[in-house]
């Protein structure tokens, strides 16, 4: 099996590295800029399951002359129509396309632009960063992928997938509810996101100020109600342990996309929140709290922009 990872940033350039250091046939998509930085430097891991250093199979978009197997998809959501064009060589009838991508637009956007078929489910859990010098430092010791078809089924080619998948460094499993798990994974972070960015702090910084513990069960109602009506229902087990992550008084918790907002980075706010106000508005489901987080991460968007 070949694996092309489009993008070598935190989250593909880990997966990614630690699939290739376990012997599996892996090649990165990358922009000219970030190859001729990893060709100087390998791709390099700080982390607490141990640091790695490889030499990386590397390509530009240009170089791509047959399909891959297996397509990682692991760029910002806002990089996605540009990744999307990158990668068209590589995604062949039969290939898998495996995108972590954050919130659910792009499993249309993708279906769309290739075919269903191609397009299978998968979430990453993991906490990483690129810091000043392009290297991948794992801030957390959790590092998970979970991949599975989209109707449920356990297919010859998931258990491919899982195949090369397992004994690479990371928890890899196959899901047989996988978009229950991405619409899950989108409740969390779209709750977190808002909490974080609209509060500027922490999760135990908001829930330890008046008022904070109330405002942030209120984000997560709201978003829990448009998943409910337009989504796939998260279980009763997730919704007590995401209530319980996010009111929490001692946590140091934050979200990426406010942690690329300190750092007056580009955020995926139109992907995380964004598009969770949008299925709210069509399906007629207030959600004022969600929207003044929407409104106030676009006034930043359309700064930064500037």
């Amino acid at each position: 099996m070949r694996m092309l990872v489009v993008g070598a940033g935190s989250t593909g350039g880990y997966f990614g590295a630690r699939l290739a250091a376990a012997g599996r046939d892996v090649t990165f998509l990358v922009r000219q800029r970030r190859a001729e930085q990893l060709r100087k430097t390998g791709l390099q891991i700080l982390s607490p399951s141990g640091d790695l250093t490889i030499a990386p199979k590397l390509l530009t978009a240009a170089e791509i002359d047959s399909p891959y197997d297996v397509v990682l998809l692991t760029v910002k959501a806002y990089g996605l129509e540009s990744a999307i064009e990158d990668c068209a060589r590589a995604v062949g009838d039969d290939t898998i396309i495996l995108p972590v991508l954050n919130g659910m637009r792009h499993m249309d956007v993708l279906a769309a632009r290739f075919a269903a078929r191609n397009v299978a489910g998968c979430i990453c859990k993991i906490a990483s960063t690129l810091d000043d010098q392009g290297r991948i430092v794992e801030l957390a010791h959790f590092h998970e992928l979970a991949y599975g078809e989209l109707d449920g089924s356990r297919s010859s080619r998931m258990e491919s997938v899982d195949a090369f998948m397992q004994n690479a460094g990371f928890d890899a499993r196959i899901s047989p509810a996988i978009g229950r798990e991405m619409w899950e994974k989108w409740i969390f972070l779209a709750s977190l996101g808002a909490i974080n960015c609209l509060m500027r702090g922490s999760i135990g910084e908001v829930a330890r100020a008046p008022g904070g513990l109330a405002f942030s069960n209120a984000i997560l109602d709201e978003v829990l109600s448009v998943v409910r009506k337009v989504g796939v229902a998260p279980s009763d087990k997730f919704c007590t342990f995401v209530r319980g992550q996010l009111t929490d008084t001692n946590s140091q918790l934050t979200s990426s996309m406010y942690r690329d907002l300190q750092q007056g980075y580009s955020i995926e706010s139109e992907q995380i929140v964004g598009d969770m106000v949008e299925r709210a508005q069509r399906a007629g489901i207030a959600t004022p709290l969600l929207s003044a987080a929407y409104t106030n991460l676009s006034s930043y968007s359309a700064r930064v922009s500037r």
